[in-house]
């Protein structure tokens, strides 16, 4: 929006907390494809024993593994990378980038609580929020970062999980479970609906969680978690 507005002719400020591209580009659609790029290299590492192709010191493809932090590592800072290029491409047509948090005074005043520590306000013919996604959090499962994670938490692993419960089967979710499961993880995935990806095409979810099934992953439809808490080390 930002973009076309300065094409346009507008004056435009952004007021940006986290970084350009928002929860999209630093930790749900942009990380998760990389993480799913690095799971089918592993899967097809796998499948060239079989094939005939070995590697030195690998005698069969099921040798092979992820080295988790260092791949959550470079996820991280390629999503990074991709949010200062659209931060470059912004200001490269005008736009002006503050660090910090807005707050509506009027629906045409906005009060900026600059990450310098300053205050200033400013005046707009359209204020648009854009405000991006969270993950929710539920008392009933609170995260603690470590055994119980958001979406955006799971880039901070350093072991690829011996099993891995992944609760919801929109996109981001089938997602991590697909990316997982090839990881190398023993993947459940709850599903409240009658089928995986509800808000997707019907035949193609079909086909997709009839492959996940096909992989090993214990798909649960019309199932919803009731909680979950961290005992002791499970």
């Amino acid at each position: 929006a930002a973009l076309v507005a300065a094409h346009l002719g507008a004056a435009v400020t952004v007021v940006d907390r986290d970084g350009l591209g928002g929860a999209a580009v630093l930790t749900d659609c942009v990380p998760s494809k990389t993480l799913i790029s690095t799971s089918h290299s592993l899967s097809r590492i796998e499948v060239a024993g079989g094939l005939g192709v070995l590697f030195d010191g690998v005698k069969s493809g099921h040798d092979a593994a992820a080295d988790l932090g260092a791949v959550n590592e470079r996820i991280l800072e390629l999503a990074a990378a991709q949010s200062r290029d659209i931060e470059e491409r912004l200001e490269t047509v005008g736009v002006r980038i503050c660090r910090g948090v807005g707050r509506l005074l009027s629906p045409s005043r906005a009060s900026i609580e600059l990450a310098s520590g300053t205050t200033e306000e400013l005046d707009a013919d359209v204020v648009l929020v854009a405000t991006g996604a969270t993950p929710r959090v539920m008392d009933s499962a609170l995260p603690d970062g470590e055994r119980i994670l958001t979406w955006q938490q799971l880039y901070t692993l350093t072991d690829v999980p011996k099993r891995l419960i992944v609760v919801g089967s929109g996109v981001t979710g089938a997602e991590l479970a697909d990316a997982y499961l090839g990881l190398g993880s023993e993947v459940v995935l709850v599903s409240s609906r009658d089928r995986v990806l509800p808000g997707e095409d019907a035949d193609a979810a079909t086909v997709i969680e009839n492959v996940f099934r096909r992989r090993g992953m214990q798909v649960m439809n019309r199932s919803r978690a009731a909680g979950a808490k961290r005992v002791g080390e499970h």
